[in-house]
């Protein structure tokens, strides 16, 4: 539309014709139009004597009885013990005593006793006791303590260890972020006058001020109040900001947006909300992370299998063959050093830090590199909706402007934005103008003569303009649509009004904001002059709209197998608006019935049936958004949680991988696992392939691991019972660091995602591993065989040994064992990583190559390895090609084991699974995917020893600052927090 085109204005209402009676008008209807708002709650009064203030704890806690955020204003006073003229500097100096100062308390580390706590684990132990048989218990029989051993596994342990304690130290602490978002400074009244202080210093009681622009210090309730509105969207989820009157809750943390105002502070620090949303990040029960479940039960299995043969060599060696002390030592360390996976902790580090440099490149930033195992597995995403599904920028929705007259959608635009600032724009303001395209149109064509912004009592804005194409006078108005109809003169028909409320009644049934706008004209040249009445023109419809690519995003997700729910701060009808825009459903609840439960009659017997069954709940604080999170965790599901604001930060800790999508809050990034830095949620989809990707490797890693451990302890036991086979310990730490460092290659290893969310088969993984490490043993056994009890391999061609017959300890039959372990263990790892047969997926160039080293460096050891002080000595070129071959003919067949326990074991336990998955939904309503690993167990309080064993060294010695609160008491929303100030007082009334 431009300026110069004239618009016929719609007919004046219906006037009686001249000379006719005028027939008695019947009463008008008072319309009420049903605009989608806040519900304004009531102020109560305590229910208990105000006149005795020495009210008991208690009654304090009991918000039937008392609410500091509810209550009358007065009671506030009296409940506080204070008054308008603001404390006195004695009573001040008090209560910070009594309260403490208005910051957020952390515990800090040590981190020397952090470093050590990497060495306290089942897998460590068993590393720790490997070193102290070498170097304390293998002194004797006039030799020396086996420092070769020794050194090299104290030296993997100190690798391990640095590893977990640099990925640990450089985690982003939420806590402190949420500390540097406090207002630093607070103006406040004491003993009569204004002045400023450290917000730290306010108690509750303190009479405070702000205005335009200034972070809210503390909790407070309003006594006086100037047009004002709070921006509280990053802790509530609000995606308006809200308008705040005499007697209002502002929340620490919230940012003024207009106006200024005075207030009562009613709680500070921790006991705020906003400090009640730090507190909650990291206090869970769940001190042990996804990833160390699995290790330590694949560390237990090898524990449990390296016990039973150390116990049988122990009973057969000692007992049995009369073995000196030292010599039994020496095959029980070969057992030890060769059984535990040494490197698993390492490899699978390096696997996740690789993993997480590829997740870079998308954009996204990994805080903890554990994550990525959880994400791969995750089966529901929990995602915030302002600001993570949507834009968090208000936003005119064409597809549902209202007209009223002549004028198009298009025209209905244009006069609002006129009726809007171009500069110093509020949200509103900002997206009407913002609709036109270029906001320049906003006043070309127009010569601006009067401009009324909006405010709390008119509820509208009004300009005055003068139309430069035809010199006419014009005025446009828009703003709320009770108020704006009452306006109207020209057009308002019975028929328009009807039209009008059923508009705006399905706007807010929808979560869509009316903004009605009228226009009339002028006569003469006086902008102040009354015009020819105004006519409503349309309805506009405001809302946060939906990032570009979420619904994209959501479709892909699902088709990954993770179910999406919405979990938002902000009303009902809003997100079941934005659940329909995105395909997620309207399926949603609001947050009381996380509370209440569902309600009787209903289809659902549980609130945890409700929680699966629900596509979304709206209207949570962050005690609810932790809550849900909690919840679906309990049922089996790995849950990751999106979110932008300090509200999300709680739920962000708590879930198994949080997510914070750019431009986040500090708070958000710190309590997130994962921050992403482009805007969208499309980043999410890449990193959930690619750490599925990573969780193939690290299962593949994992058979490789389990089986190498049952062919080591197993092989080397039945030799030792079967020939008094006494293998040197040395030689298996070096198979050790040449597996080890090949394996580590398998972070840049080539593996195709799963469709579906990943899970740690244990009894799986379990089973493959016993299948190839008894093969892999009966092929070293045969080999022993062969050479101790024919003379095949010298007959046919032409190789000798020193000894004849040949002896179980003849050192160069130890290079042909060390030899033969050392190629067919590495070249498992083909095997564990295919789907089909191992030609069929191509490895990594990197893999490949780091294979080939370690085959040729083992060669070159077999050739030229005469070590005395290990008991070895070189073999000839006819024994190692004798061992190259035995090792192709034996690895072959390896993939049709694998076959045959797809089709066999493996199938008979992915079966049971089902069925006892069927049994359960059956017989609780609720779909649940169980992750094997989720159960508690002995092996995960193994791990958990490492978090309680660091918190006691360090009270022991006095490290550490102190908790401020326990978290159960700071998972209550409102009237524990704001009462406990009144509660402390009347403990500790004023002497003065």
């Amino acid at each position: 539309m431009t300026s110069d085109v004239e618009k016929e204005p719609g007919p004046p209402g219906d006037s009686p014709a001249q000379g006719s009676p005028t027939p008695p008008e019947p009463e008008k209807r008072k319309r009420e139009y049903k605009e989608f708002g806040h519900e304004e709650g009531k102020a109560t009064h305590a229910n208990v004597d105000m006149s005795t203030i020495e009210l008991k704890a208690e009654d304090l806690y009991d918000k039937e009885k008392v609410d500091l955020e509810t209550i009358v204003i007065d009671d506030v006073f009296t409940l506080l013990q204070c008054t308008t003229e603001g404390l006195t500097q004695a009573e001040v100096e008090r209560r910070l005593e009594l309260f403490g100062p208005n910051k957020l308390e952390h515990e800090k580390q040590n981190a020397f006793l952090q470093f050590l706590s990497f060495m306290w684990n089942p897998l460590s132990w068993v590393m720790e006791g490997a070193a102290l048989v070498a170097i304390a218990l293998s002194n004797g029989e006039g030799r020396a303590p086996d420092w070769e051993d020794f050194v090299g596994i104290v030296l993997l342990l100190f690798i391990n260890s640095t590893i977990g304690f640099y990925e640990e130290r450089n985690a982003g602490n939420a806590v402190a972020a949420l500390m540097d978002s406090l207002a630093p400074k607070a103006k406040v009244k004491r003993d009569g006058s204004w002045s400023e202080i450290e917000s730290a210093n306010l108690v509750p009681g303190d009479m405070i001020s702000f205005k335009i622009g200034d972070i809210v210090p503390a909790d407070c309730r309003l006594t006086e109040s100037i047009n004002v509105s709070i921006d509280q969207a990053a802790l509530t989820g609000e995606s308006l900001p809200i308008n705040k009157k005499e007697g209002d809750q502002c929340f620490s943390g919230s940012t003024c947006k207009n106006g200024e105002a005075e207030g009562v502070v009613i709680s500070t620090g921790a006991n705020t909300f906003f400090g009640r949303a730090a507190s909650l990040v990291g206090q869970d029960d769940d001190t042990t992370g996804h990833l160390q479940k699995i290790l330590a039960q694949i560390g237990s299995f090898c524990l449990v299998s390296i016990g039973i043969f150390v116990l049988a060599e122990i009973f057969c060696l000692y007992a049995g063959f009369r073995y000196s002390y030292r010599r039994g030592l020496d095959n029980i360390l070969v057992l030890l050093i060769g059984g535990i996976p040494i490197a698993m902790p390492t490899v699978l580090s390096v696997t996740l830090a690789v993993g997480a440099q590829q997740l870079a490149k998308h954009k996204a930033i990994v805080t903890r590199i554990t994550a990525i195992e959880e994400l791969a597995g995750v089966t529901i995403l929990c995602s915030d909706k302002t600001g993570t599904l949507t834009t968090n920028k208000l936003t005119i929705d064409r597809n549902t402007i209202r007209t009223y007259g002549p004028f198009s959608a298009e025209d209905v635009i244009l006069f609002a934005a006129y009726a809007s600032r171009t500069e110093n724009q509020d949200a509103i303001d900002s997206s009407v103008v913002g609709a036109i395209g270029d906001p320049s149109r906003a006043r070309a064509g127009i010569k601006l003569l009067d401009f009324k912004p909006f405010n709390p009592v008119d509820k509208r804005t009004e300009i005055t303009y003068r139309e430069e194409s035809t010199g006419k006078l014009k005025r446009v108005t828009k703003g709320m649509t009770g108020i704006i109809i009452e306006l109207c003169t020209r057009n308002k028909t019975d028929e328009i009004e009807n039209k009008l409320e059923a508009d705006v009644e399905e706007f807010a049934s929808r979560g869509l904001r009316a903004l009605a706008v009228a226009y009339e004209e002028l006569d003469g040249n006086d902008p102040e002059a009354e015009g020819n009445g105004f006519e409503l023109i349309g309805l506009l419809a405001i809302f946060d709209p939906p990032r570009d690519d979420t619904k994209q995003t959501i479709d892909d997700a699902i088709a990954l197998g993770v179910k999406v729910k919405m979990v938002t701060g902000d009303q009902l009808a809003i997100a079941k608006e934005t659940g329909r825009r995105l395909g997620l459903g309207d399926h949603m609840y609001a947050a009381k019935v996380l509370k209440d439960g569902p309600t009787p009659g209903s289809k659902f017997s549980s609130l945890d049936e409700m929680i699966m069954d629900a596509d979304g709940f709206a209207g949570v604080f962050p005690e609810h958004k932790y809550e849900i999170v909690k919840r679906l965790q309990g049922l089996g599901h790995l849950c990751a949680m999106t979110g932008d604001g300090a509200n999300d930060a709680p739920a962000l800790s708590r879930a198994n991988v949080g997510i914070a999508v750019e431009g986040a809050t500090d708070a958000a990034r710190g309590a997130a696992d994962i921050v992403l830095t482009e805007p969208g949620l499309s980043t999410i989809v890449h990193a959930i392939r690619g750490s599925r990707i990573i969780f193939q490797r690290m299962r593949n890693y994992s058979i490789y691991a389990c089986a190498v451990t049952i062919r080591i302890v197993v092989s080397f036991a039945v030799l030792a019972f079967a020939y008094k086979f006494d293998f040197p310990p040395f030689m298996i730490l070096i198979i050790a660091l040449l597996n080890d460092g090949t394996i580590m290659t398998l972070s840049v290893d080539r593996v195709l995602p799963s469709m579906t969310p990943d899970s740690w088969d244990l009894i799986e993984i379990f089973a493959f591993a016993i299948a190839y490490g008894i093969y892999l043993t009966a092929s070293t056994v045969a080999l022993v065989c062969i050479i101790m009890e024919t003379t095949f391999f010298q007959d046919k061609f032409g190789v000798s040994l020193p000894t004849s017959p040949v002896d179980p300890n003849d050192p160069q039959l130890h290079m042909i064992v060390y030899l033969q372990v050392a190629i067919i263990s590495q070249a498992l790892i083909f095997v564990t990583r295919s789907h089909g047969f191992f030609f069929m997926e191509r490895p990594s160039v990197a893999l490949m190559c780091a294979f080939c080293v370690a085959q040729l460096i083992s060669s070159i050891i077999a050739a030229y390895g005469n070590w005395g002080f290990t008991k070895i000595q070189a073999i000839s070129g006819g024994w190692i090609g004798i061992v190259w071959v035995w090792n192709i003919v034996w690895f072959l067949p390896l993939d049709w084991i694998k076959f045959a326990m797809k089709a066999t074991i493996v199938k008979r336990l992915r079966e049971r699974h089902e069925r006892e998955t069927l049994k359960q939904v059956q017989s609780t309503g609720v779909p649940i995917t169980r992750t094997q690993s989720r159960a508690a167990s002995v092996h995960e309080s193994l791990y958990s020893n490492r978090v309680s064993f660091i918190k006691r060294a360090a009270r022991k010695v006095g490290f550490g600052g102190k908790v401020s609160m326990k978290p159960e008491e700071l998972q209550r929303f409102s009237s524990i927090q704001a009462q406990r100030a009144g509660a402390t007082l009347a403990r500790n009334p004023s002497r003065t």
